[in-house]
């Protein structure tokens, strides 16, 4: 087995001297627990990975051990009685020291979907000492929260925040419960019941509520719903804070129910503009002028009601203009803004540090004026503030925005959008940048972080990235890719290195602009102008297919593989039903009868095969995601409530869609009953209307996909599996050979301007 050591001899100036600088202000933000339960804590956590070896492992936390003022050190070690020590400043650093040492000593592997923990008879020697390069290691997206957590139960909980802390977060979102809190605080402003079950959306929609985008849909939230939150967020917060990690809870934005206008007429509140196309019903919520004095006085009882239940780290996530837009560009108006949202925070919580998501700034042209974004910024005093530059592998800002003018950031990678599937990653840039910007000449870089709007997709980049916590230097993609596989399937098979060597040099080294986000044809609703694009060459993904097939003998048994074998089918589908798309529009445009019927039957094909390997894996069922938010309820009608929520988001995304397809998932259910239905309809209409002469309408039949399969999508009732059917190994065997052999072959690609015809 090949044991690699890593071993942390000298840290970077520059990051020593940015860490330094913001001591003053950030050294207070430190676990809470003390030595002894950060240490049991990280028992517990190795007792539930590896039950049969936990007794052979010894926790350490020792404060003192740190070698740099602000950065976590752990150190593993075997003893003469072949015991594994670890010793860490933090029950963080202490996991992270596990996880190093089941990585790079034991050959194992720990993820979202499957864990592979063949671990020696004996362990194996080690003396390693790594101190992580940063002050923080932030997870988690606003958006996360509803994308992929909203229906989690405690046990689903317990085991992310094992991964968290295996992977080094110390500074994690805890939004869960916080619309409790201003249930009780809408109360104490003389809000009635119906003005706040106005103002509340469902449970799948509650993080575009909290950021003041809509309101309203999918809701209200009951009592019960609130005392689940409640008791859930002790849950978490407690568990984090066992591990020493640094919960960031919610402050005041400013985002209001309408009822307010009513009842404080005289207050400085403007409604805010429409999001997405959300009609009055549903949007355009009150945003309450920093400035105003109601402001302080809200935002000063949300955080002490909110301590009050929870305790407080003194961490707060503020986010007032996220996709909402300042109503003046007034330099002086901004600087109050951000000083008055700040006295908010202070006036309960003197320690306070303002967490802000740079999405804004990417995100708003409004933020082009970089004089705007200094006023807001430098309106608090340094070190005050922490932003997170939400997207830094694509649209970086620390540079644009001069290292966010002295204010500490955190390099991110925000990678997903929705939550959707396709595969893709920018290995080469995660890999490099953060070093860059962290070693960059008056750098103010304080973390690193993972921000996807989604999880439980694309792992592999997400395990690059977290290594960015302590890897002072690139790593050898090649090797490190290889590598990855080895340990995710617990053996060494040479076709299923090469097909990751395959994925990383072309799925999962992007470095365009473009924004990926999973809009691929058989997941669009059916137009003839969706916009086909892909930066790697089919062949590339083909022959990545065929070597993982090809490993199917060695690796059958491996969870992890059976699961990557799954999806690499699906992004084949995914990627063919691209190239068919492109060809029936050409042909129907081109009145060409019989090459747009032949290809349109093929297409339609896809469905079917792609629902078929889907259903062999869990991980690839719309059932799930249907029960779990039916087990969240409390009543048969919130059952149905939530049922409906779950369904909407994944499709519609609101009462007309929307967000039509935007958090879309390629699961076994959404394939045969959302995604095939609506193609069908498309096609059949297309067909229609060549043979008939008649010409194409748009809007007629977007109305009839929507009032056949796609609104009655969202109410039904059905139920669909929640455990796989088929074997994944023979279905994958089949396909392949059928679509290879057969329909597939007849097509043939040529890559130009980056985009792919069929011949």
């Amino acid at each position: 087995m090949k044991r690699i050591l890593f071993i942390v001899i000298a840290l970077n100036t520059v990051n020593h001297i940015a860490c330094d600088a913001f001591s003053s202000t950030l050294g207070h933000i430190k676990p809470k627990a003390t030595s002894e339960v950060q240490a049991d804590a990280v028992q517990d956590l190795i007792t539930r990975i590896i039950p049969d070896k936990a007794s052979l492992f010894v926790v350490n936390i020792e404060p003192n051990l740190a070698r740099d003022e602000g950065k976590d050190t752990f150190t593993v070690e075997k003893t003469s009685d072949k015991k594994i020590v670890i010793t860490a400043t933090t029950g963080v650093a202490a996991a992270v020291g596990f996880n190093h040492y089941l990585k790079y000593f034991c050959n194992c592997h720990v993820s979202w979907e499957a864990s592979q923990l063949n671990l020696p008879e004996e362990l194996p020697d080690v003396n390693v000492t790594i101190t992580l390069n940063d002050r923080f290691r932030y997870y988690q997206n606003v958006c996360t929260t509803s994308y992929s957590f909203v229906w989690w139960d405690w046990k689903q909980w317990e085991k992310h925040i094992d991964w968290m802390a295996l992977n080094a977060f110390n500074l994690v979102l805890a939004f869960n419960g916080q619309e409790a809190i201003w249930d009780r605080v809408y109360k104490k402003f003389n809000l009635t019941e119906d003005d706040i079950n106005e103002h509340f959306t469902g449970p799948a929609f509650l993080a575009w509520l909290r950021m003041g985008n809509i309101r309203g849909w999918g809701g209200p939230l009951s009592s019960a719903w609130h005392t689940r939150s409640l008791i859930l967020q002790k849950q978490i917060l407690q568990r984090l804070r066992e591990l020493g990690m640094i919960p960031v809870l919610p402050a005041f934005a400013g985002h209001l129910p309408r009822a307010f206008k009513r009842l404080y007429p005289d207050a400085n509140m403007v409604q805010i503009g429409t999001w997405n196309g959300f009609n009055d019903t549903y949007c355009c919520p009150y945003f309450l002028d920093p400035t105003d004095e109601l402001f302080n006085k809200i935002g000063t009882a949300f955080l002490l009601e909110q301590t009050s239940e929870f305790g407080t780290d003194h961490v707060y996530n503020c986010d007032s203009f996220n996709e909402n837009t300042p109503p003046t560009g007034d330099l002086t108006y901004l600087a109050n803004v951000g000083q008055s949202i700040y006295k908010a925070m202070t006036d309960s919580d003197p320690d306070a540090i303002w967490l802000l998501q740079g999405w804004m700034f990417y995100f708003d042209h409004y933020w082009i004026d970089t004089e705007r974004v200094r006023s807001l910024l430098t309106s608090i005093p340094l070190g005050k503030m922490i932003v997170l530059d939400l997207q830094s592998e694509q649209w970086p800002q620390y540079n644009r925005l001069e290292e966010y003018f002295g204010q500490p950031f955190i390099w991110c990678m925000l990678h997903d959008f929705g939550g959707t599937l396709g595969m893709f990653g920018s290995s080469s840039i995660v890999n490099e940048s953060p070093i860059e910007a962290r070693n960059a000449e008056g750098s103010t870089m304080i973390g690193t972080g993972v921000t996807p709007e989604g999880i439980n997709q694309n792992y592999v980049i997400y395990e690059l990235m977290t290594e960015a916590a302590w890897r002072q230097t690139p790593a050898n993609l090649t090797e490190w890719f290889e590598d990855y596989a080895t340990r995710r399937y617990g053996l060494p098979d040479e076709n299923a290195k090469k097909a990751w060597r395959i994925l990383q040099k072309s799925i999962y080294d992007y470095q365009g602009l473009n924004k990926i986000r999973g809009k691929y044809a058989i997941t669009k609703s059916p137009s003839l102008k969706i916009s086909i694009w892909t930066w790697y060459s089919t062949n590339d993904l083909i022959e990545a297919w065929n070597s993982l097939m090809e490993a199917s003998d060695s690796l059958s048994q491996s969870s992890a593989y059976l699961h990557d074998l799954v999806d690499l089918s699906r992004q084949v589908f995914q990627v063919t039903g691209d190239l068919y798309y492109t060809t029936i529009v050409k042909a129907y445009l081109e009145k060409d009868i019989a090459t747009f019927q032949g290809y349109s039957t093929v297409f339609l094909k896809i469905f079917p095969e792609l629902e078929q390997i889907l259903s062999t894996h869990e991980d690839f069922l719309l059932g799930p995601w249907i029960e779990s938010a039916k087990s969240a309820a409390n009543s048969s009608d919130e059952e149905k409530q939530f049922e409906y929520n779950a369904r909407n988001q994944i499709t519609l995304w609101g009462p007309r869609g929307e967000i039509m397809d935007y958090a879309n998932k390629q699961w076994s259910g959404v394939v045969s009953k959302f995604f095939a239905p609506r193609w069908q309809l498309f096609i059949n209409y297309l067909n229609e209307t060549l043979l008939n002469g008649e010409a194409f309408n748009q809007t007629f039949i977007s109305e009839k996909m929507f009032k056949e399969v796609e609104e009655p999508f969202t109410f039904d009732r059905s139920k669909f599996p929640v455990e796989p059917e088929g074997n994944t190994v023979e279905v994958a065997r089949a396909i392949h050979k059928k679509w290879l052999s057969g329909d597939f072959m007849k097509l043939k690609f040529v890559h130009k301007n980056k985009r792919y015809k069929i011949l």
